[in-house]
């Protein structure tokens, strides 16, 4: 009996191999012969999708697995493979096994199993259940947890990007694309700070213009007119009313802060990065505040600053109508606190290394053929990788934020581990967070109201999809594997977060997509609101110094332009933010864009109509959102679909 295989190589640089492959077919009722698949050398190449005969003396039933074998041939040569089809002789219909995996090494034996998405109780086979066991006992080996450091989320056991398995690793032109634009930023910025002949600070605010070479965008072009107003840390709505004008308000901030009628916004602008930290009352919050007016017409107004939680002499609260140089210098320090919590707390910890847990879990309890394995798997391409870069390159103690950030080295840790202590489950759920920060009747707050629409929109393919393999609460909670994954999210990687609130087992469909909802939209919106306004909002540096160097100003009278230009970064660092900023914050050349799921791990047709409806749905609000952004000076783009990755890559 002859069956028809097609196997699909990989179309990045170096996918293809110059080996022996072999295939054998493994059905009900026995295995085909184990085949070589034509010559070394004239096939897998590069993106090829080619047909071969393998033969078996009988008719081997229904298919359960293909086994792949590479050999080396003159020189080991790794392949990524796709997947592979099979026609079966008589039949109008093939099976198709998704791959999308590199055999590395001489010898390496990789089995497929048919595409359909089956839970452990749906293998009723030996062979199926035991490959399903010796899978993930593979995976248990190569992914183990880590405690990169005490008091945050655990990640990748992995010193470096460079420990990872290649499954775990960028494809080539990732790879290169991401050295050449890091690369490319710091030349440009050697070659700023050779062509700036002055000293090592700066002369004046215009000064930071001249480091705007290729390196720009729109927005932050036009940053450095308007940065003055952008000190956005409190915003005093909720008594408006009984505030005629800012020059009214000269009371206490310590009455200001225990009448409770303040909001807490950490970004420089109602949208800008990050805006999901808003609140209407404060319980803790770090040096400095500034309160703000919300005028009817003028919008927000900057009516105080404090740049200490306790005012006494040395640290006095400054006002409009103080020195114009002393009301600056303090908006800038406001700003250069924005910059920490942005970085350390909105982005890195809440999004990369909360979606580095579920990553992790997934790769160690949930096999490929398993749905939320399919369904989560593309949604955490890259993200090893880019947070072991992240941590050795940006993080490090030798790293990038040590020379040029105020809090690199211990003190990134300590602002993560006292944000680590109260992040709760609920706070990355949008609707929950922004009712429990009080802020769903906040004008012209287009994060908020972007975000919702992209969760609902998620929220409901999770649904279609978790829908097609639980029929009932009952089936969620006796899956093993999936209380496997939820266990080891839970309990070892969300490890001592006190009021974290996420339950150690799954006992219903709702708590299931609630929990997946939350990974995609993390990995996906979130991030994208935090990540892509980077260069944007940062580049013009006085609007969001990543360092100040000199302390805080106590005498309002004695702030000069001299003082402020010590006070900022210095050259060498505004070209470093600027430059790194750029790189982290620009579109990837190889981004992949919301709902474009590039590799088909889902193969039955019910599943692809959900994926269908989940990108019409998607192509929809994009025409919402641009519509709703025309005519505005400064638009919100930042989570159109289009724009929004499908996973976590930089």
């Amino acid at each position: 009996m002859e069956y028809k295989v097609t196997v699909a190589t990989g179309t990045s640089e170096y996918s293809g191999t110059n080996n022996y492959i072999y295939v054998t077919l493994v059905g009900e009722r026995g295995e085909s012969e184990r085949t070589v698949l034509d010559n070394p050398g004239l096939d897998f190449r590069r993106g090829a999708v080619d047909d071969y005969t393998v033969k078996s003396s009988a008719d081997l039933g229904p298919l359960i697995l293909v086994r792949l074998e590479k050999q080396k041939y003159w020189v080991e040569d790794n392949w990524f493979c796709r997947y592979v089809k099979v026609s079966v002789p008589g039949q109008r219909c093939s099976y198709t096994f998704p791959c999308y995996r590199w055999l590395v090494g001489d010898k390496v034996v990789v089995e497929l199993r048919e595409g359909t998405a089956k839970k452990i109780s749906d293998d009723t086979l030996p062979l199926e259940i035991s490959h399903r066991k010796a899978e993930l006992q593979e995976r248990q080996k190569i992914y183990r947890w880590l405690a990169w450091a005490p008091s945050i989320p655990k990640c990748i056991d992995a010193k470096s990007e460079a420990d990872l398995p290649q499954d775990a690793r960028f494809d080539n032109e990732k790879r290169s694309d991401f050295v050449g634009s890091l690369h490319y930023a710091l030349l440009e910025l050697s070659l700023k700070k050779l062509a700036i002949k002055f000293g090592k600070s700066w002369n004046d605010l215009d000064d930071f213009k001249r480091i705007f070479w290729k390196l720009r965008s729109p927005i932050a072009g036009n940053n450095h007119k308007m940065f003055t107003f952008l000190s956005l840390v409190l915003i005093f709505l909720n008594t408006m009313d009984s505030w005629k004008s800012a020059s009214n308000i000269c009371v206490s901030l310590s009455l200001l802060l225990k009448e409770g009628n303040i909001f807490l916004v950490d970004y420089a602008i109602m949208d800008g990065i990050p805006a999901n930290v808003i609140r209407d009352r404060i319980q803790h919050i770090a040096s400095p505040l500034c309160l703000l007016y919300e005028h009817p017409e003028k919008g927000l107004i900057p009516i105080a600053i404090q740049l200490g939680q306790k005012p006494d002499k040395d640290t006095p609260i400054f006002l409009p109508s103080d020195p114009p140089l002393a009301w600056l210098l303090a908006k800038m320090w406001v700003r250069h606190s924005e910059f920490q919590v942005f970085q350390l707390l909105s982005h890195l910890l809440r999004t990369h290394l909360v979606v580095e847990v579920i990553c992790v879990s997934t790769l160690r309890q949930l096999p490929a053929v398993h749905p939320i394995y399919k369904l989560l798997t593309p949604h955490l391409r890259y993200t090893l990788e880019i947070n072991c870069r992240g941590r050795t390159q940006l993080l490090s103690m030798d790293g990038i934020f040590k020379k040029v950030v105020s809090t690199g080295g211990d003190g990134l840790l300590i602002l993560a581990q006292r944000e680590y202590k109260v992040l709760t489950y609920r706070s990355l759920q949008p609707k929950f967070d922004f009712l429990d920060r009080g802020v769903t009747k906040l004008k012209d707050y287009f994060y908020r109201d972007h975000s919702m629409m992209l969760w609902n929109v998620i929220q409901n393919f999770v649904s279609g999809i978790v829908s097609l393999y639980y029929k009932s609460d009952s089936e969620v909670e006796q899956d093993s594997e999936l209380q496997a994954w939820i266990h080891d999210v839970a309990v070892e990687g969300f490890v001592d977060v006190p009021h974290f609130g996420l339950a150690s087992e799954l006992k219903t469909k709702e708590e299931l997509i609630t929990l997946l909802s939350v990974a995609i939209f993390t990995s996906t919106a979130q991030h994208a609101a935090t990540n892509n306004g980077q260069f944007d909002w940062c580049a013009w540096v006085p609007n969001t110094p990543c360092t100040m160097r000199h302390p805080p100003p106590t005498d309002k009278d004695a702030v000069t332009m001299g003082m402020i230009m010590d006070t900022l970064p210095d050259i060498s660092q505004s070209c470093v933010e600027m430059a790194i900023t750029w790189h982290l914050g620009r579109a990837q050349p190889d981004a992949i864009p919301m709902g474009q799921y590039v590799e088909q791990y889902f193969t039955e047709p019910a599943a692809l109509r959900v994926i269908d409806k989940f990108r019409k749905e998607l192509k929809e609000l994009e025409e919402q959102i641009i519509a709703q952004n025309e005519g505005l000076e400064l638009q919100y783009l930042y989570l159109c679909p289009s724009r929004v990755e499908n996973s976590i890559t930089i």
